[in-house]
């Protein structure tokens, strides 16, 4: 949220775009939208020529001294977009109440993610905390080992405790945990007790099939919800960026595919 703040607080007048009707084909969906002020912007309607044209709008509806503008623009050659839709925009400068409304939605937005617990700040941990950064989670490296936690990407929550499991206890229902610490008898004793749960929408060790056969003869019938070894689709590449990179995807896969499964139980539900 502090890259939000922070562009709010710009000199400039910010100027909200958002897109309040689609018909078609559109880049994004109703509800999208992206601030510009001056020299910069936050945020996306899709990109392209779509964005363009409702940047350059957007500085001059300051320009002209009016509030308040609704763009209707049909995507395609017109604007050399192929899409084929059009999307009805309203944009409109920000007064002061405004931006403290748009603050309280984003740290709304931003406490509903879901969360990535990432157990271990060594090579690999600091890797997917880099790769999870930009996404739509909440992310968290945990690690008794401050020196570590140092290394690690400011996006990222860095917490530096001696007792990784109450972190573990602490999450939510349906959080992500990646548990790749410095010791296996440590992975083991967290990763046993993530499965414990039985809420997790990912549950991922670090290791070889060998380590995975060792943690099977050590715990009692949890191991059908673990991921190990992870990143399946990665051919041998040791690299920690690779690996977090399919790690990364991995998580994001089943996190999609928890959220299908919640919508669908909702329709369910409605019947």
């Amino acid at each position: 949220m502090s890259g939000l703040a922070e562009f709010l607080d710009a000199e400039s007048a910010v100027v909200e775009v958002r897109i309040v009707e689609v018909r078609g084909s559109s880049p994004r969906e109703v509800g999208a939208f992206m601030l510009v002020h001056e020299s910069a912007l936050w945020g996306t309607v899709g990109g392209g020529q779509l964005e363009y044209l409702a940047m350059d709008e957007a500085r001059a509806l300051v320009r002209s001294g009016e509030r308040n503008r609704e763009l209707n623009v049909p995507l395609g050659p017109e604007i050399g977009q192929c899409c084929g839709g059009r999307v009805r925009l309203e944009q409109r400068v920000l007064e002061a109440e405004d931006k403290a409304a748009l603050l309280r939605q984003e740290a709304a937005r931003t406490a509903a993610l879901p969360e990535v617990l990432i157990f271990g700040a060594g090579h690999v941990g600091r890797a997917l905390a880099y790769a999870f950064a930009p996404l739509p989670v909440q992310v968290k490296l945990i690690d008794s080992r401050a020196e570590e936690l140092a290394r690690a990407p400011l996006g990222a929550g860095r917490i530096c405790t001696p007792l990784p499991e109450a972190e573990l206890r602490k999450a939510g229902g349906g959080a992500v945990f990646i548990v790749a610490t410095h010791e296996h008898s440590l992975d083991f004793l967290l990763t046993q007790e993530a499965l414990a749960r039985g809420d997790a929408a990912y549950v991922g060790m670090i290791g070889s099939k060998t380590k995975r056969a060792r943690f099977e003869s050590w715990t009692e019938g949890l191991t059908d919800a673990l991921t190990c070894p992870m990143a399946a689709e990665n051919k041998g590449d040791r690299r920690p960026e690779v690996i977090a990179a399919f790690v990364v995807a991995e998580v994001m896969a089943r996190l999609g595919a928890s959220k299908g499964a919640v919508r669908k139980q909702a329709v369910k539900g409605d019947l």
